[in-house]
């Protein structure tokens, strides 16, 4: 492996949310952060490069994005996924989340229904209350240790006067990558009611094989007429903060309303580095990524092994994407305020809290295992001995 992922960085003192805000967020800087969803990985070469070699001309001024920028998303799309994206359909975003919250306000009306399915990626909820519409629930369930949709319920809720459906492809914080058959479930139950579906598929580069991502715009061009995509590199090669994502949205209605959104809130500029780092990543970060999704594998594997020899009493669903691992602690007994306290201050380990995620995330909690494997053993060791003194 040319990388060296077991290669420790020190990340605090750079301004790093996930280490940098530990008092703020845990109450205490003695634990090892493993919640925000980053990884502790060094940046790509390739990306790194790219920035230093733009940073030789004197003048950071205005930018735009140039053909090159659209040329790398519609190859990645290709290659990667097996789609066929136009340049035409491509628009920008800061990020996924605000993104979300421009969707919501260019293209939904007050008291409009807008169905998530949670446990879910949080900031779904507020893209939605914040804008004064109606969040409706569709409760995921768990089948043989992974999330799965609740199809009657999904039914139910839409035949209610939906007008639009959050869907986190792959799923997060589950890890579950929807199948042809469910994704075609989905879609035609929204067809047939007329709702829009919005694809957050920021985590589908970082799919376990055998599994296999499938863009839901990418199934047919009916789909695609009814679905806004909103996907990032940011998560893949580790680029979070430099804010910049894309949507796909062949609909040209939908696009229109869109960017008409983007252009009212003025943040459709993006920044000089996100883009570079943006045609570094597609163009050239390929083997990078294979060599972290091999290392990423060997991690949840540990952490498997790991629980079931040591800690039987928390079980894990097994991700078939993303580097979170969804932890069930229900076994432990605890109330979820006892269980955030506990692996403060007994375990010592940062985890995000399974309720922030809304119905189903009571007695769960999300570990982040992007990280090196020495880090996790350290954990996973605290995460024992503090399991041991509780039950004695």
């Amino acid at each position: 492996m040319k990388n060296n992922f077991d290669k420790i960085i020190e990340r605090e003192n750079t301004n790093c949310v996930k280490y940098d805000l530990r008092k703020q967020i845990f109450g205490t800087t003695d634990l090892i952060p493993m919640w925000v969803a980053d990884m502790d990985f060094e940046t790509p070469d390739v990306i790194i490069e790219a920035i230093k070699k733009r940073l030789e001309h004197p003048v950071l001024g205005y930018s735009f994005r140039p053909e090159s920028f659209y040329t790398s998303i519609i190859d990645w799309m290709k290659i990667r996924h097996q789609w066929n994206v136009k340049k035409e359909w491509i628009s920008f975003s800061p990020g996924v989340v605000p993104a979300l919250n421009m969707i919501v306000l260019g293209l939904t009306e007050a008291d409009d229904k807008i169905i998530v399915q949670p446990p879910v990626y949080f900031p779904f909820f507020t893209a939605i209350e914040n804008h004064g519409r109606k969040l409706i629930n569709n409760p995921l369930i768990i089948k043989n240790s992974r999330i799965c949709i609740d199809f009657i319920d999904l039914e139910a809720k839409i035949s209610e006067g939906a007008k639009m459906l959050f869907l986190c492809n792959p799923h997060n914080p589950g890890g579950s990558v929807w199948k042809r058959d469910e994704l075609l479930k989905i879609a035609d139950l929204c067809l047939k009611n007329n709702v829009i579906v919005v694809s957050d598929e920021i985590h589908s580069d970082l799919i376990f094989s055998p599994n296999k991502h499938i863009p839901f715009a990418s199934l047919s061009k009916e789909i695609s007429d009814i679905t806004i995509t909103c996907m990032a590199p940011s998560k893949t090669f580790n680029i979070a903060g430099l804010s910049t994502s894309f949507l796909v949205i062949s609909n040209h209605e939908l696009m229109k309303k869109y960017n008409k959104t983007l252009d009212n809130v003025h943040v459709g500029q993006g920044n000089i580095f996100g883009t570079i780092a943006l045609e570094a990543a597609y163009n050239q970060g390929s083997q990078w990524l294979e060599e972290l999704l091999s290392y990423l594998r060997i991690n949840i594997d540990f952490v498997e092994n790991f629980l079931k020899n040591n800690i039987p009493e928390i079980k894990m669903l097994k991700p078939e994407a993303t580097y979170m691992i969804w932890l069930d602690c229900r076994n432990l007994k605890m109330n979820d305020k006892t269980l955030r306290n506990f692996l403060i201050k007994e375990a010592k380990i940062g985890l995000n809290d399974g309720p922030v995620f809304g119905i189903g995330g009571e007695g769960f909690q999300r570990m982040n295992i992007a990280c090196p494997l020495s880090l996790i053993e350290k954990a996973l060791i605290r995460l024992k001995k503090a399991v041991d003194n509780y039950q004695n």
